[in-house]
């Protein structure tokens, strides 16, 4: 008897040679629909420049030159990105593990696939992941949005769908081929592939900037800490010499608050740098010394993307804050700045209401990156 995994690779192959079928009867008239489309609106279709509003504190995003943002790009990618036709099932989309009340991520501790498939580590979320240059996912295994948004599709614990699969889906659908028509000026339909795909929700990732939290409205003047709020910041900042210092702003730098490393923070216990049984950033770079190492995550929204650590091992703010002031388990490659602390209670207390004025309600509340099929 076929296993489960059998069975389901036959019926994508059987939904794709029923779509290969359909679609050499319904491309000639959806193929002239389009070119219909074309003559009525110009040959060529000029997507609409779109200017990215970027904080005056944050660092230029870097935008390939080869995938401008436009106003018909993201629009699209925003489509793409709640759509659920790019998985094998028709029930998983990027959304799934990515949702705007939880600062993008899904709060689970293991992301969860079609049928039911949990993956090996939790969904890190995507406030300000534009700006993110070295690497994307919890190992940087991608060198870009456009390298990332290609992955998901067709791994078996995502959406393991079939990129042809998924070209043809789009292509035989009613609203896409305009929709791609007018993002990224195609004149035929066969124009639509994965990569035109991953551009455009590269561009809908790209706006995805959070920096309107009482963090930035401080720094603006426009609002204050409490007095627990900023002992938390001069504790976070190892700001004051009468207060224990925390080490945190050596990884978490603002304002994006994380320096886009991968670091061993201590919270695994391994006997050898080879007993480590997720190898994190190690096995994408084969060096035995980045086994462990996992990228340092944002604290923007913070309080909102719980479980924490990429396998979602702490369900708390304090428990995280109980294991920096542990030290963490010593390793070769251990963090030098993750050490022993000497935390009280009010401490911790303080810490957190800071960490708390890292959440930005504008950003998880804002209509241009909600799921358009709910509008």
């Amino acid at each position: 008897m076929a296993s489960k995994t059998q069975q389901l690779n036959l019926f994508e192959v059987c939904c794709l040679l029923f779509l290969c079928l359909c679609g050499g009867i319904f491309m000639v008239s959806a193929t002239r629909v389009l070119d219909d489309a074309d003559r009525k609106n110009g040959d060529v279709c000029s997507p609409t420049p779109y200017t990215l509003q970027e904080p005056a504190h944050f660092v230029k995003m870097l935008i390939p030159a080869d995938n401008p943002l436009t106003e018909e790009g993201i629009e699209l990618g925003r489509q793409l990105f709640y759509d659920p036709l790019l998985s094998m099932n028709g029930a998983v989309s990027c959304a799934s593990c990515h949702l705007p009340q939880l600062g993008f991520g899904d709060g689970k501790a293991f992301s969860i696939g079609v049928n039911g498939q949990e993956g090996p580590r939790s969904s890190l979320p995507l406030a300000n992941v534009g700006y993110y240059y070295k690497g994307l996912f919890w190992d940087g295994r991608s060198k870009s949005l456009e390298d990332q948004a290609l992955i998901p599709v067709r791994e078996p614990h995502e959406m393991n769908s079939d990129w042809s699969l998924v070209e043809l889906k789009l292509r035989n659908h009613p609203k896409y081929p305009e929709l791609f028509r007018k993002a990224f000026s195609i004149t035929d339909r066969k124009e639509i592939t994965r990569f035109l795909v991953a551009k455009a929700i590269a561009q809908f990732e790209r706006t995805l900037i959070s920096a309107n939290a009482k963090y930035d409205q401080v720094l603006a003047g426009k609002a204050t800490y409490t007095a627990s709020e900023e002992r938390g910041r001069k504790i976070f900042f190892d700001a004051s010499d009468d207060l224990p210092k925390s080490e945190c702003g050596h990884c978490h730098l603002d304002p994006l608050f994380t320096n886009l490393d991968f670091q061993n923070n201590g919270i695994q216990q391994v006997t050898s740098l080879e007993d480590f049984p997720d190898k994190g950033r190690g096995k994408i770079t084969k060096i035995i010394y980045d086994n462990g190492k996992f990228r340092v995550p944002t604290l923007r929204n913070i309080e909102l993307t719980a479980p924490y650590m990429h396998d979602g091992r702490f369900e708390t703010l304090e428990a995280v804050l109980d294991h920096y002031a542990s030290g963490g388990h010593l390793a070769d490659n251990l963090n030098p700045n993750v050490r022993q602390l000497n935390f009280s209670k009010q401490d911790k207390i303080d810490l957190i209401a800071f960490l708390k004025t890292l959440t930005d309600t504008s950003f998880v509340q804002n209509p241009a990156f909600a799921n358009p099929f709910n509008e």
